[in-house]
């Protein structure tokens, strides 16, 4: 199957099919439902979700998230694009911990369980088709900063857009990127988002014709283009709708720690 393409009939903006729903479960009881997505390593394919996802608590105060049956995930059920049918999800399934009952999980090389972001090499892919994220060149002229429209694709309860396609919430960037929320790699969102889509993708989108700002230049975008700016990992409390988003660079970091 070819990349999402323009049709007489549809179109599909690629970054719909790039995030995949998830289901954190022990053995065969769902716990709960979140997001990830793809990047490639040069040990293979990393699946990029929140670390509280994976260890099923919360990553701040170590509290577990499953307060109805007290349990902890051990195996997580990825919603990949099915070969040749786009929009069609498949789920395989990859578990959690080793035999000798190790998390496979990655985390950050120097900063560890700090970083809410975490990546899963994959190990189940029959019949999957694979949309990764390009971490060093798609998008990177579009300048990005407080008050610009991002996006976070994911799903929000659990729910899709159709077929397996991400929903888009669309808010914009309501701190200084490059600086540092609370002296770590991560910056604030202003975006109304909510359970199940921790994991996110947050991606700036510019489609095709739209003006876009490089380099202190004003540009139009002859076809649509997206920059990767980093993963959603919740919001800084419950009655407000400002969430964290983890950096970019701290997927970079996991990257090149397992190439």
């Amino acid at each position: 199957m070819s990349d999402p393409k323009e049709t007489p009939e549809v179109f599909i903006a690629k970054p719909s099919a790039m995030s995949l729903r998830i289901g954190m479960c022990f053995k065969a009881t769902l716990l709960a439902t979140g997001t990830a997505f793809v990047v490639q390593s040069q040990a293979g394919p990393l699946l990029i979700t929140n670390r509280h996802n994976v260890t099923g608590r919360n990553n701040l105060t170590g509290e577990l998230l499953d307060q109805k049956q007290a349990a902890i995930p051990d195996r997580i059920v990825i919603e990949h694009n099915k070969k040749g049918s786009l929009a069609d999800g498949i789920e395989c399934v990859e578990a959690l911990y080793s035999d000798d009952e190790q998390p496979r999980w990655i985390e950050h090389p120097e900063l560890g369980d700090q970083v809410d972001v975490v990546a899963l090499p994959l190990t189940s892919m029959n019949d999957v088709q694979l949309f990764p994220y390009d971490l060093d060149i798609f998008g990177e002229d579009i300048h990005v900063g407080p008050a610009d429209v991002v996006s976070v694709l994911g799903f929000p309860f659990g729910q899709t857009a159709g077929g397996s396609l991400a929903i888009w919430a669309t808010g914009f960037v309501a701190s200084e990127i490059d600086i540092g929320y609370e002296n770590l790699p991560q910056f604030l969102i202003d975006c109304r988002s909510r359970e199940g889509q921790s994991g996110s993708p947050v991606i700036a989108y510019r489609p095709k014709g739209s003006a876009f700002w490089s380099d202190g230049n004003l540009k139009y975008s002859t076809g649509a283009r997206y920059r990767l700016l980093g993963v959603y990992s919740g919001r800084i409390n419950q009655q407000s709708d400002i969430g964290i988003v983890w950096n970019v660079s701290v997927v970079r970091d996991l990257v090149d720690s397992v190439s």
